[in-house]
């Protein structure tokens, strides 16, 4: 997993919690993954700063890849997570 925005992956779904704060962004990224199938990559934009401790929380608890995070910006956070 990489910490930056260089080559950012495809994706499949793109879930905007913008806006939202905890536990908000973790409830409705379960419900999103939910829709889409295993392999696929979805998009989480955030703006809470708490999603940098719980996506990823988020992804080792249920299994899913966390392939790219970049919270290099201080007010927009984006992680893509392949559905394990």
């Amino acid at each position: 997993m990489a910490d930056n925005a260089g080559t950012l992956p495809n994706y499949d779904a793109v879930l905007d919690t913008s806006g939202l704060y905890c536990p908000e962004p973790i409830m409705l990224m379960h419900n999103k993954v939910r829709d889409m199938t295993s392999g696929q990559i979805l998009k989480v934009v955030a703006t809470d700063p708490a999603t940098t401790r719980d996506v990823p929380k988020f992804c080792q608890f249920l299994g899913h890849e966390l392939l790219e995070q970049d919270t290099s910006s201080t007010n927009t956070y984006h992680y893509f997570i392949r559905l394990a």
